[in-house]
């Protein structure tokens, strides 16, 4: 069985999503497709065919949280090695056209938030990135065209 790599702090909110999904979501959904229930026939009732379909939602994402936290090796991205980009570590590029910095940190793809700075390591950017030290030239073709990056430094 393959390991999914996780930074703590993904593993932990993984892990509030699956609780918040089991204790709230359920229950809550439970309670709708009985009141849709009680509404009559079940086969023009949209109430019920909606609560019937987050169900298979909900029950689906249990199933896939479960297998990711099963299969979850957390890196502790504290004793990390800072001489090359590696899982967990936050890195600071240069854009080489612009002259704009851009700090990212290197995560697995549940975890990954652009807007926060938090890039998949799966991701084009992520895969050009890995295994690189400060100094090093990273070329990217993006949807917007060639972008080219330097490794300023790894945090």
């Amino acid at each position: 069985m393959e390991r999914i790599p996780i930074t703590k702090e993904g593993y932990e909110s993984l892990k509030k999503e699956l609780e918040t999904l089991k204790s709230i979501e359920r229950p809550r959904n439970i309670k709708a497709i009985e009141e849709a229930r009680a509404h009559g026939d079940l086969s023009e009732n949209a109430e019920f065919e909606a609560a019937k379909d987050r169900q298979a939602f909900i029950e689906g994402r249990i199933s896939e949280l479960g297998f990711k936290l099963g299969n979850a090796e957390i890196i502790d991205t504290e004793s990390l090695s800072r001489d090359r980009a590696v899982f967990g570590c936050k890195v600071v590029l240069e854009n080489i056209d612009t002259g704009e910095e851009v700090r990212y940190q290197l995560v697995g793809p549940d975890e990954s938030d652009i807007g926060n700075g938090r890039i998949s390591v799966t991701s084009p950017l992520g895969q050009a990135i890995l295994g690189r030290v400060p100094g090093d030239e990273v070329a990217l073709n993006a949807p917007g065209g060639k972008r080219c990056y330097e490794v300023v430094e790894i945090l």
